[in-house]
């Protein structure tokens, strides 16, 4: 296996740690060196070629993995958590993480596979998935499946990382910003230094996860809870996490780093000039499922409508799931904004524009 290992410079390096079978093609983990030891930002998937990647890249970035000092996780997501556990056995580092994700990894840990399955379930149904859908969950949850969900054997994390913060990172001004949305503890991790390269307007350089990328949006969806009641707080009470984001990327909008070090794809200047393609991007995508919603619909076939990067045909089973999440995601920015109304009465759920609005 080829380690993929890019030095930034100024004690800064990214490994590319595979994540198999994902288009994505790998998490880039950055390694920052501090006067007590590295510090990983992220860890990748659990899996062998993957912890094989990361180990490889900590070597060849000029260390062991028993002088790893510390994880910081940006978010919850296996492909960013995922190897956290073993990075700890390994080194004795501690892991860190805002305080919304580390409830996300309790809650998955003490969830059972059929609490999960039965979560999805109702989630599916009320957003008036057709039994096509449904009944493979049927199927798994009559015969006691999804024990192999990721996440259920999360790290939890020794250290939580508070929104503002600066981390006790000897020798380096490394300030967290939470930037919920993807999840709800999401974070960005600002380094207040001179770039070594002293490149172009802006200060410093942004670990920004997977909040700003240089070439796709993040999935936002809904903040996934199987402990939550049926019949649960309707869309207009709920969580916004579509708004959330929103209001995250202008935060981040502000900051203005010289430079942005993601974890997928790779780094990139003008976060501002990315921040106010992302805005635009979900204004316009509010706005034409507002057009959609002149006809009442359930968010799935909200989802069935909406423009993907292939035809509904062709998403896989599983991405279909995610799309609905997404599209109940922009229809609670919709009704937070006054822009859409659930239609009394009906169900499962459907919506509708708010008579008046574009």
């Amino acid at each position: 296996m080829t380690t993929q290992v890019t030095d930034h410079r100024g004690g800064v390096w990214s490994i590319a740690v595979p994540i198999p079978d994902n288009p994505l093609g790998h998490t880039l983990v950055h390694l920052l060196e501090t006067d007590r030891g590295p510090v990983l930002i992220d860890t990748g998937w659990d899996d062998p070629d993957s912890w094989e990647a990361l180990a490889a890249g900590v070597t060849a970035c000029g260390f062991a993995l028993t002088d790893l000092h510390g994880v910081l996780i940006t978010h919850h997501h296996p492909d960013h958590h995922g190897l956290s556990a073993r990075v700890r056995e390994a080194s004795g580092a501690w892991i860190a993480m805002h305080a919304a994700d580390t409830a996300v990894v309790r809650r998955t840990r003490e969830a059972t596979p059929d609490r999960w399955l039965d979560h999805l379930l109702t989630q599916l149904t009320a957003a008036g998935a057709p039994e096509e859908h449904l009944a493979p969950l049927r199927t798994a949850r009559a015969g006691g499946g999804g024990r192999r969900m990721p996440g259920l054997r999360a790290a939890l994390p020794d250290r939580e990382i508070g929104p503002g913060e600066l981390l006790d990172l000897p020798g380096r001004r490394l300030r967290a910003l939470w930037t919920p949305g993807h999840t709800p503890g999401h974070v960005c991790l600002h380094l207040e230094e001179e770039h070594p390269a002293r490149r172009g307007p802006g200060f410093g350089r942004l670990f920004s996860g997977d909040h700003l990328l240089p070439g796709i949006t993040p999935h936002i969806g809904l903040y996934g809870d199987p402990h939550a009641e049926d019949g649960a707080a309707g869309p207009g009470e709920a969580a916004d996490p579509l708004g959330d984001y929103l209001d995250s990327l202008e935060r981040v909008g502000r900051l203005d780093p010289a430079e942005v070090l993601p974890a997928h794809q790779h780094a990139f200047t003008d976060a501002g000039g990315r921040v106010r393609a992302l805005l635009a991007h979900h204004e316009e995508r509010l706005a034409r499922l507002g057009a959609l919603l002149h006809e009442p619909r359930t968010a799935w076939q909200l989802a069935t409508a909406m423009e993907w990067n292939r035809p509904w045909a062709e998403i896989p089973y599983s991405s279909r799931t995610i799309a609905v999440s997404e599209a109940e995601a922009h229809l609670r920015r919709l009704v937070k904004l006054g822009r859409a109304e659930c239609v009394p009465g009906s169900g499962p759920v459907r919506y509708q524009a708010v008579d008046g609005t574009p």
